[in-house]
């Protein structure tokens, strides 16, 4: 092991053990003290809100001179209204139901014990992400108001703005009264703290990685820790051949351009060939500036579509680019799905009731929609106030990860003197 591994381990394991002992203290406050701190952090955001313009201005010139694409840059890019929204974030999550103690369920044995689920904190959660700065308050809120610690490590292109985020959120926990240790921020840049933090079992009861697929990739190899992520956002838009013209062109235009750097932007678009208006559905997505790349049949309505390669199914492009082919209705439709999708967020347009329910049904996504944009993929959206991350696995969450995503929950069994025979 390299001396800077050593450090790293070093580093992650101080930070753990305080985490540890933030996260014990976190667990048992009330519902109001979790909520004071998220208000006071939030203020303390737009006190620093100067600052933290400034140090952002830093990090997108650099990654502007970096050549990050304009994408990441747009990712990256802070303003006053995105800064605010930011801190508007914090403060909603204050106000959502607090989760911790909720009992799940319970019964009574026939031997009169009686049994409960209860919800209680993971513990201590390691955040590993890119790019986005907000992404410290959001994910330090979620952690805080649900009693875990968390532990993050933001990319290094985001390094001042993250370093400015976090010295703001912790100053306010701390002015509430609560740990400030129950948000650390780690301090460098190199990958050798990503490997410490994903070799920190025991310190670190599990990991959150937001980032592209590499990173993803490289968290979900190597973690001893329990991962909960999703590797690409290759989500697609189905247009029925009942689907209203207007609605299709609209959605279609909408869920691939609003955002196009974000994990619920639509990557292919699925036309039925039954479809009546493909030719103004197409037209509206480039004259919006979007590049669309066709099967043979596609680019046969509108020549100014390129051709699809193989690997442009499979590709989330997180840029102005959109995959389309003609599929042979609803079925043709799912089973292009299924062998491309990342199983993020699918969207079927149509005023068919029966084959609506068919896609809902059918499709194996975390997040499946009906006449509406796969853009709407977002903690915020879906009302928990914000998101740690979208989770595409089968186990304990999926879709956005909000505050019930971040608890378990432990059997509490009362008894009245029973002994087992």
């Amino acid at each position: 092991m390299s001396r800077m591994e050593q450090d790293a381990e070093t580093l992650i394991a101080n930070m753990g053990a305080r985490a540890r002992h933030a996260a014990t203290r976190l667990a048992g406050l009330p519902t109001a003290d979790k909520a004071q701190g998220l208000r006071a952090a939030a203020a303390a955001i737009r006190a620093d809100a100067d600052a933290i313009l400034a140090a952002n201005a830093r990090d997108v010139e650099a990654g502007a001179a970096n050549g990050l694409s304009g994408a990441l840059l747009d990712r990256l890019r802070l303003d006053p209204a995105r800064l605010e929204s930011a801190a508007k974030g914090v403060e909603a999550v204050a106000t959502l139901p607090d989760p911790v103690g909720a009992v799940i369920d319970s019964s009574a044995r026939p031997n009169g014990l009686k049994l409960s689920r209860v919800r209680v904190p993971i513990g201590v959660i390691g955040i590993i992400y890119e790019s986005r700065p907000n992404v410290t308050a959001d994910a330090a809120a979620l952690c805080v108001m649900s009693g875990n610690a968390a532990i993050l490590r933001g990319g290094s292109e985001a390094a001042h703005s993250n370093r400015a985020i976090h010295a703001a959120f912790a100053r306010g926990l701390g002015d509430a009264g609560l740990p400030a240790d129950a948000v650390q921020l780690v301090p460098t840049t190199d990958r050798a703290a990503v490997g410490a933090m994903l070799k920190a079992d025991g310190a670190i009861d599990l990991i959150v990685p937001r980032g592209g697929k590499s990173l993803v990739a490289r968290v979900q190899e190597e973690a001893r820790v329990p991962v909960l992520a999703h590797l690409d956002g290759i989500c697609h838009s189905y247009i029925d051949r009942a689907a209203d013209p207007d609605m299709a062109r609209d959605l279609a235009v909408n869920a691939k351009m609003r955002r196009t750097g974000i994990c619920g932007a639509t990557e292919t678009l699925l036309i039925d060939r039954g479809f009546a208006g493909p030719a103004p559905v197409l037209a509206a997505l480039i004259e919006a500036g979007c590049e669309l790349r066709g099967d043979k049949d596609v680019r046969a309505i509108d020549p100014r579509i390129g051709a699809a390669s193989e690997a442009d199914w499979d590709t989330e492009y997180l840029d102005s680019i959109l995959s389309v082919a003609l599929v042979d209705g609803v079925e043709d439709a799912m089973a292009h799905i299924a062998r491309h999708s990342s199983h993020h967020t699918d969207a079927i347009i149509t005023e068919d009731a029966a084959t609506a329910e068919r896609f809902l049904n059918t499709v194996d996504s975390a997040i499946v929609m009906w006449n509406a944009s796969t853009q709407f993929a977002d903690g915020g959206e879906f009302g928990l106030g914000a998101e740690i991350g979208i989770a595409t696995g089968r186990l304990h969450a999926r879709g956005p990860v909000a505050l019930e995503g971040l608890t378990t929950y432990k059997w509490v069994v009362r008894g009245s003197g029973q002994a087992r025979p």
